[in-house]
């Protein structure tokens, strides 16, 4: 199974762990997988009101100049913890 096939099989099976993981390894997630998709963030920051958004868009920034192929593993290895975890 090739790096992107596993990451996308692992993308789909964290989505249904049966309790809800804690925020931060949501946003670590949520980070890692953008950045593992689209690269370093590419948009403005969120506004002051917008908490949520903010923190996503944080937890994005954090992983700048990490190449899509080390988000992916970091991803993989994330959500696999998360899937023991909460499953």
């Amino acid at each position: 199974m090739s790096l992107k096939e596993e990451f996308d099989k692992v993308a789909e099976d964290v989505k249904n762990v049966k309790t809800k993981p804690t925020d931060q390894e949501l946003l670590d997630l949520y980070g890692l997988y953008k950045q593992a998709i689209v690269g370093d963030v590419n948009t403005d920051r969120p506004g002051m009101i917008d908490f949520k958004g903010k923190a996503k868009w944080d937890a994005w920034e954090s992983r700048k100049g990490m190449s899509k192929d080390d988000a992916m593993s970091a991803y993989i290895k994330l959500a696999k913890e998360v899937i023991s975890k909460y499953a």
